[in-house]
């Protein structure tokens, strides 16, 4: 792919010089009152501070630590649920999918079909998604290293479908604990693709709290800040009005009350990195 290609989708940008994108909501869709709260107020923040936003929420964590932990309210109420965000609220949706039956159902109602580290290399999943004609956010695995998404990206590619994202959300460092190498966005970025930089999910601590995921939430900050300064050109957050009672990933999610200070500190720094750029 061409360095620097560049897509929109509902009118927002990503790539080349565009403007710095936010990608927020809750982990997973726990209800429709939670989403609809959640959507407004991002909303709000996003275009107090010209942020073109896309709104984030999973129809289905498919992938727990245990078998007893939420999943889903049900795959169609979810999705009629982001599908009111879309019409509603005319913010563009990004959701997970899990399966290539997944993909097509999901395809009907948002703009962005998500594809989970864990499934980077599922080549079925990835041109099942491609096929779709939708945006492509494909998360790198915690295993895998950033140049092996160029592989991934092509699965897409293969379909016809150029538009793919390229998501960093921290790598295995041992047993219960990741790292973000900010090495891997550079690296990522030569592939020519738009880069995602997941600031919450790269603090999970996966399987740390036994039957849960634990989290450093309190790294946030300084990894969004880190990923404005090497160059992003999306921030993904999953934030929540009180992470403590949330279904999924409590331990790492944003407190929604803390989502604009966090934008304020990255739009700096953002800018700060392309007058750099520029001189």
């Amino acid at each position: 792919m061409r360095s620097g290609s560049s897509f929109s989708v509902h009118g927002i940008t990503f790539g080349g010089s565009a403007p710095l994108v936010l990608i927020a909501g809750p982990c997973v869709v726990e209800s429709r009152e939670l989403v609809m709260r959640t959507a407004e107020r991002v909303q709000r923040i996003a275009r107090k501070h010209r942020m073109p936003v896309v709104f984030k929420s999973s129809y289905k964590k498919a992938n727990r630590t245990s078998a007893r932990s939420f999943t889903t309210i049900g795959m169609e109420k979810a999705l009629a649920v982001l599908e009111e965000v879309r019409r509603d609220l005319g913010m563009p949706v990004l959701t997970d999918v899990h399966t290539e039956m997944e993909a097509a159902a999901a395809a009907e109602v948002v703009d962005i079909l998500q594809i989970p580290a864990f499934l980077c290399r599922q080549t079925e999943l990835l041109q099942a998604a491609g096929r779709t004609g939708r945006v492509v956010n494909i998360k790198k695995g915690q295993f895998a290293a950033p140049a092996d998404m160029a592989l991934a990206a092509e699965k897409v590619r293969e379909t016809g479908n150029r538009r793919v994202l390229l998501t960093e959300r921290g790598t295995t460092f041992g047993y219960n604990n990741l790292v973000v190498d900010m090495r891997g966005l550079e690296i990522m970025r030569r592939t020519g693709y738009p880069i995602v930089l997941d600031a919450t999910h790269s603090v999970q601590l996966p399987s740390g709290a036994a039957t849960t995921s634990g989290g450093q939430p309190e790294f946030i900050f300084p990894l969004a800040r880190a990923g404005a300064a090497v160059g992003i050109n999306a921030l993904f957050v999953e934030t929540h009005p009180d992470p403590r009672k949330a279904l999924s990933d409590a331990a790492s999610q944003l407190k929604l009350d803390l989502l604009e200070g966090l934008i304020k500190q990255v739009k700096a720094v953002d800018s700060a990195r392309r007058a750099t750029v520029r001189s």
